[in-house]
């Protein structure tokens, strides 16, 4: 009972502003708004296999509810918009000795709260195919790629103006104050840097992707958190078909280096990554490569994934001078009559950065099975079961698993 009253608590405080707007302004900005109510459950445990291990283990079990509201756009030249979002996340299991997943607002010793919550929002307004966004933001590009990958997401906070006016054309431009990481219930002006110990109150990002037919997109994106780096990313995203296959190609080179103050030292990471696909019928197969050929590990923001091909479950691969490559398989049962049933297996291996004035080696194992509810009263339930196996020499031996449970409830 006490789940459901603060799943009601959460979508009256995110509906009531779009209830409280002028009455001129109700016919596109409530027609063609959406509200959905999502609940995640998500166990999370990581055993540390080495020897000496500072922590046996990391296992934590814990609910949210998510209310996300998208209004549409009101009448006239400048169409005005509002997008909240209100979540609450609940501990259901955790111990000072096994904190730490990042599910919860807590860390190894400190088994931290049994609740926090989250509330965000952004004001949007949209002239033609130009829309601009202030407030709370999950941004999607190269150089800023928001991750969803616990109990709750991050929020980037700032302003972003995305236009779609020139015909194949589509720039991307923002700037990011502040964040909301994914375990906390109040914003940070530090944006974290991650593999650096490095922060900064400022991040700026502007990027273009041109496409010169359906199946071929080239794209060119900057970014710079300031004096921390300064990066440039050159994409290129192609799709053929050939008979009964679809062949696909992502290749991108990241070039970062430091700026201003310094605040990180040295940056210097100039990163080849491309990810092959095949696809038949119920069958795709994939191969990645990434080659980091600078003295220093790939900048990039905490709370965000690198948009790289071998950034999976655990590692991502991009430390300093480090080559890696991936194999995976995709099995879509749709095929087989079990439509909503997938699953895929990758392995990936990494050498060549240096570890105690040696090359090291790490590699990755990852088996992942999911499932949704195609229809009837439980439609659009989905289970999760995410299984992970690493040996490393910079991250030591361990063994991971998520089980996820999600349900997505359409309130409008």
């Amino acid at each position: 009972m006490q789940k459901h009253r603060l799943a009601r608590s959460c979508a009256l405080y995110c509906i009531t502003p779009v209830m409280a707007l002028p009455s001129i302004a109700k016919a596109d900005f409530v027609e063609d708004s959406r509200v959905n109510l999502n609940l995640r459950n998500f166990y999370f445990n990581r055993d540390y296999r080495q020897e000496n291990a500072p922590q046996s283990r990391r296992a934590e079990w814990a609910q949210s509810f998510m209310l996300d509201a998208k209004s549409g756009y009101t009448d006239g030249l400048i169409g005005l918009g509002l997008d909240l979002y209100g979540a609450v996340g609940l501990k259901l299991d955790s111990s000072d000795a096994h904190a730490g997943t990042g599910l919860l607002p807590n860390a190894f010793g400190d088994a931290g709260p049994g609740e926090y919550s989250d509330l965000s929002g952004a004001f949007k307004a949209k002239v033609s195919k130009t829309v601009l966004k202030v407030g709370g933001l999950m941004p999607k590009s190269p150089v800023l790629l928001s991750s969803d990958a616990r109990l709750m997401p991050p929020f980037f906070n700032g302003l972003s103006l995305v236009t779609n006016d020139i015909d194949n054309l589509v720039v991307d431009a923002g700037q990011i104050r502040s964040v909301n990481f994914r375990n906390a219930s109040s914003n940070h002006d530090d944006l974290r840097t991650a593999n650096f110990a490095a922060s900064s109150d400022r991040f700026n990002y502007a990027g273009a992707a041109y496409s010169f037919y359906p199946q071929l997109t080239a794209s060119f994106w900057r970014a710079e958190l300031e004096d921390v780096y300064q990066q440039n990313y050159y994409g290129l995203l192609a799709s053929q078909k050939w008979e009964d296959w679809t062949l696909g190609a992502n290749v991108g080179y990241f070039d970062s280096s430091e700026v201003g103050g310094r605040r990180a030292g040295n940056i210097d990471s100039g990163l080849t990554t491309m990810l092959l696909s095949a696809n038949k019928g119920s069958h795709t197969f994939r191969v990645g490569y990434q080659d980091n050929r600078g003295r220093t590990a790939l900048p990039f923001l905490q709370d965000a994934d690198p948009n790289v091909a071998n950034v999976v479950q655990i590692l991502d691969f991009t430390r300093a001078e480090e080559r890696s490559w991936q194999a995976r398989y995709d099995l879509d049962f749709a095929g087989f009559g079990v439509p909503g049933l997938t699953a895929f297996t990758r392995y990936l291996r990494g050498d060549g950065y240096p570890v105690a004035g040696s090359d090291g080696h790490e590699w990755e194992r990852d088996l992942d099975v999911s499932y949704v509810v195609q229809s009837g009263p439980l439609k659009n339930l989905g289970v999760r079961w995410r299984n992970a196996m690493v040996r490393s020499d910079v991250a030591g031996e361990l063994n991971e698993n998520r089980l996820i449970v999600s349900y997505s409830i359409a309130l409008k």
